[in-house]
């Protein structure tokens, strides 16, 4: 089997496993944050722990696009900073703001997490420096770059502000959990994590790619039962928390 055949089917044997994480998650919720539990094994400082996690991504897209770059393509280029650029918030920014960075994180979740960002971080990158002659400056005026990155834009400012949102929630002597209120807050309680979900539904539209897709629907499998969990918690803990509000996907879901 040639390199790029084992490559196109190492992207649709991920979706396959990013399926069966999808259906494991309804049952396992992740034991971090709020639903941090025991039996996880050793744990981490948890601000230490989302640096060495997120870092993977990043890192190994761009070790995988450099590595196999054969021409300079400003395109793909102009890619790989989209991803660095989301990532320089979600390693190194989102980590020295949290409020409760010091709480506890098994260093096996981290692992888990690692794993998943380095594998969907090749797939990309790869893909990049692989296929990127498909992509002349041209495609900078493709109405699925331009639709794909205007989704991305939307998805990482709402990410952003519902970041900033929940992090104000805990300023102040009284840090525990409330609800949270303001911008995509009102439709859905994990804002924040419908954002990130829009940002790489919106990459995998501007690269129009198997490997783009490959990725939103991990980010999906991941996200969508974690903001069930957090939805069902939120409506026990608040009697009154808004009925109209869904968990992550405005209307729907």
């Amino acid at each position: 089997m040639g390199g790029f055949d084992f490559f196109h089917w190492l992207q649709w044997g991920w979706i396959g496993v990013g399926a069966l994480t999808f259906l494991a998650l309804f049952f396992i919720t992740a034991p971090y944050g709020r639903h941090t539990r025991c039996g996880w094994g050793p744990l981490i400082e948890a601000r230490v722990g989302w640096v060495v996690m997120e870092t993977a991504s990043p890192l190994f897209l761009c070790l995988s696009y450099f590595a196999g770059l054969e021409a300079f393509n400003p395109t793909t280029l102009l890619f790989v900073l989209l991803w660095v650029g989301h990532y320089v918030n979600r390693a190194f920014l989102y980590p020295l703001r949290m409020r409760n960075g010091t709480r506890p994180m098994p260093f096996s979740l981290v692992a888990l997490a690692a794993l998943f960002n380095l594998v969907n971080g090749y797939l990309n990158g790869r893909y990049l420096a692989a296929f990127g002659d498909r992509y002349s400056a041209s495609w900078l005026v493709d109405p699925r770059f331009l639709f794909g990155a205007a989704v991305f834009f939307t998805g990482m400012l709402i990410n952003l502000r519902s970041d900033g949102i929940l992090r104000r929630l805990r300023e102040g002597e009284d840090s525990g959990y409330k609800i949270p209120r303001g911008g995509m807050f009102e439709l859905v309680s994990c804002a924040n994590y419908f954002g990130e979900i829009l940002e790489w539904v919106g990459w995998a539209v501007l690269t129009w790619s198997l490997a783009g897709l490959t990725f939103a629907l991990w980010t999906a499998a991941n996200l969508v039962p974690r903001a069930r969990a957090h939805h069902e918690w939120y409506r026990r803990t608040f009697p009154d928390y808004p009925a109209r509000r869904k968990a992550i996907i405005p209307y729907i879901l």
